[in-house]
């Protein structure tokens, strides 16, 4: 995909984000079939990073300690990543 592209595509995906920015959903990108590893270039190269994703305190009592409640201890991508200002200009 070529730059133009990938810009067209991240607009049409993209919603405000509350830092005055773009945020974009990887589901979405995932969705539109395009070559997802171009695009997640793309987005890194022009200063996109992921959201940062927040930990749930861990719950106590009888199920708390269940490992699917927690997402286990592997390592999740990233389901956001949000473009600076501009990035999309």
């Amino acid at each position: 995909m070529d730059d133009d592209a990938i810009r067209f595509l991240l607009k049409r995906l993209a919603r405000a984000d509350r830092s005055g920015g773009t945020v974009v959903e990887r589901a979405a990108i995932l969705a539109e079939g395009a070559d997802f590893e171009a695009v997640m270039a793309w987005i890194v190269a022009h200063g996109g990073t992921p959201e940062a994703t927040v930990q749930k305190p861990s719950r106590s009592g009888l199920h708390g300690s269940r490992v699917h409640d927690s997402g286990g201890s592997e390592p999740r991508a990233p389901s956001r990543f949000v473009l600076p200002p501009g990035a999309l200009s």
